[in-house]
């Protein structure tokens, strides 16, 4: 571990506490010209560090992210982390990076913000700085094509833990990879497979994420207005979360999650499809049915209005209005 991650952690473990120069040299064996350079380079990474002469340095709360702080939290540390101010996808940079052999399983990308964020059936994803995270794994599990819906139900649940371990939160999730918070999609998820031709085998995978953390400065645009929402009203409000620790816990989550067989008891308990009214849209089509249950591999078991069963792998589900219940 590097002085400036040592740094950063003897800070966290005293955030809002005053940390003496000499004190900190001495708690990581190095030199305090050392712990000097650490700071600075913190300082860089946008972490609040105040410090006066003979006093020492006193790491101030509020949302941080940074490769330092997260690689802190990992269980696996040795993987690539890198963190963009902008891109126009993580999804499309972790995809060239997995080509190219530079990402393997677990690397990760983030984005501070997305010019051309992307959620499923072509759809784009708000991405505005300082409002959420932006972020794509790089997943090269051994599981065939046909187990691919799999990794999507894995991230939901993933992102479910780790939301609820870190900010206390419960998220519901809807079928198939949306998450919701007070009847608001707060997480999208954009799982994309590339595979081998002959042998069906997911040669690797990338699971985009995007969470709303926060209500944008200037609010959600006209079309997504009703249906947006955010984990925590503005920034104050959630100056308890460490960002990075939040980005670890989704990525320990996904990795163990993956490597679990079968769908996941929390998909289905936390799932506010099944038992219910639903309309379900693919392409240009819409119908109406019934929501029975999710099939252990995932896929939705509806019940068509002339009585027979359908298992669906994909689609747009959206559970109806009350109001057009006659």
């Amino acid at each position: 571990m590097t002085v400036k991650a040592k740094m950063l952690k003897l800070l966290e473990q005293h955030e809002n506490e005053l940390i003496s120069g000499e004190a900190a040299a001495a708690e990581l064996n190095c030199t305090r010209a050392a712990i000097w350079k650490a700071v600075k380079s913190l300082r860089e990474e946008g972490y609040t560090i105040e410090a006066g002469p003979n006093k020492g340095y006193v790491l101030r709360g509020g949302s941080r992210l940074s490769e330092e702080g997260i690689r802190l939290y990992l269980d696996h540390p040795d993987v690539p982390v890198k963190i963009y101010r902008e891109l126009d996808s993580t999804n499309r940079a972790a995809k060239e990076a997995a080509f190219s052999g530079e990402a393997g399983h677990g690397a990760l990308i983030l984005a501070r913000r997305q010019k051309s964020g992307r959620g499923r059936r072509g759809r784009s994803f708000y991405s505005p700085e300082n409002a959420g995270l932006y972020m794509s794994i790089v997943l090269r599990p051994d599981r065939t094509l046909k187990e691919g819906l799999l990794i999507t139900t894995a991230a939901a649940t993933a992102v479910c833990r780790a939301v609820k371990k870190i900010c206390g939160i419960d998220l519901g999730i809807k079928w198939v990879n949306d998450l919701y918070f007070h009847n608001k999609k707060v997480c999208g998820i954009l799982t994309e497979a590339v595979t081998d031709f002959e042998s069906g085998n997911i040669e690797f995978a990338v699971v985009g994420i995007g969470l709303n953390l926060y209500m944008p400065e200037d609010g959600f645009p006209e079309d997504i207005q009703e249906t947006a929402g955010a984990l925590f009203e503005n920034r104050n409000d959630a100056e308890h979360i460490n960002c990075s620790i939040l980005v670890a816990e989704i990525v320990n989550q996904l990795l163990m999650e993956v490597e679990t067989p079968g769908l996941s008891r929390e998909y289905t308990e936390n799932n506010i499809i099944p038992e219910n009214m639903i309309v379900i849209t693919d392409g240009q089509c819409t119908r109406e049915a019934y929501a029975e249950s999710i099939a252990p591999d995932g896929r939705l078991l509806v019940r068509e209005q002339d009585g027979s069963e359908t298992l669906l792998s994909y689609g747009e589900v959206s559970v109806r209005r009350k109001s057009d219940q006659g």
